[in-house]
């Protein structure tokens, strides 16, 4: 199902402790003009944008079991970078809040611009903490390391090559399927815990994040050095640094997250036959990879544009069984 509108007005009529997983990537703060009224990510100062984020994300929270999760995936913007909502004004020493037309309501309080030009604004982080003050669980920071990032023409620093994808939860404990997205364990650590617990070591209880929600919780072997192996076929815990290159998409003109990104946070955060939620859909990646491994999707564009290339893009998917990139 894909809706087109607003995602906090589309919300606010879905019914609550629907869905089981939300995996999304709001438009990057200041870096690009989607051609939309009421879009996000214009905003004139960056606590409107997070404000409005926040309380997006409060329907998003509403909408999701009580034992689900929600992935964030956010990139930041450098204040005076020349794009967008980025450039306060160079010469107010402040500005006031609240008064934009197109905003959520904001305190009205004098805001400072966060220093001169170049600074890094770290708008991921601003709107995890914001989320984790609105009542979400932070559970971890995820890196998403590029292989081959955008071209930068920097000589004063170096070339980002990272974003972030935040994991939240709705309450303590969660679903969570570690083994879906667990990985292999290298040959060489492999052969040496193995030999390391030749003096007959006990193995070590299931761990569980989440306590009762994870799903089939691997047995480690402790191991003399106090390390932990899978007992079964050598696979461990995925680790936090994600490395996955990013893919062009030839139908639109606009950023998309790769389907190799968003995959395990599908296959962790959703059962099979479950639903995923994506409230800022765009080229409807995650519809994609929610049909190529059987999950139902529910997504949100404001720009009806971005809906129709989704919808092409998964019918075609259904069609042929082959991804449009």
């Amino acid at each position: 199902m894909i809706y087109t509108g607003d995602a906090l007005k589309i919300l606010k009529n879905l019914p609550s402790d629907s869905v089981h997983c939300v995996v999304t990537s709001p438009p990057y703060y200041g870096l690009r003009d989607y051609g939309v009224a009421e879009q996000i990510g214009l905003e004139p100062l960056p606590e409107m944008y997070i404000a409005k984020l926040t309380a997006t994300f409060a329907e998003v929270r509403r909408v999701l079991r009580d034992d689900g999760t929600l992935w964030l995936n956010l990139g930041d913007s450098y204040y005076g970078s020349g794009k967008g909502a980025a450039n306060y004004p160079k010469n107010a020493k402040h500005y006031k809040q609240g008064t934009n037309r197109g905003t959520v309501d904001c305190p009205n309080t004098i805001i400072s611009p966060p220093g001169p030009a170049k600074n890094l604004m770290g708008i991921p982080w601003r709107v995890a903490f914001a989320l984790q003050a609105n009542g979400w669980n932070l559970r971890q920071d995820i890196i998403w390391a590029k292989p081959n990032p955008m071209p930068e023409s920097v000589t004063d620093r170096c070339t980002k090559s990272h974003e972030y994808i935040f994991l939240f939860s709705k309450c303590q404990n969660y679903y969570f399927n570690s083994e879906a997205i667990s990985e292999p364990v290298a040959d060489a650590t492999l052969a040496r815990c193995k030999q390391e617990n030749q003096d007959g070591s006990a193995r070590a209880q299931a761990r569980y994040g989440g306590k009762k929600y994870t799903e089939n919780p691997d047995i480690f072997f402790r191991t003399k050095s106090g390390g932990i192996y899978d007992a079964g076929d050598g696979r461990r815990n995925k680790r936090s640094v994600w490395t996955v290159s990013t893919k062009p998409f030839k139908d639109a003109h606009f950023a998309t997250f790769p389907p190799e990104l968003i995959r395990p946070c599908i296959l962790a955060g959703c059962p099979v036959g479950g639903t995923v939620l994506d409230p800022f859909f765009g080229s409807g990646t995650t519809g994609v990879v929610c049909l190529e491994n059987d999950r139902s999707y529910i997504g949100i564009d404001i720009n009806p544009d971005y809906v129709a290339i989704a919808k092409r893009r998964i019918e075609a998917v259904a069609r042929t069984g082959r991804l449009m990139i």
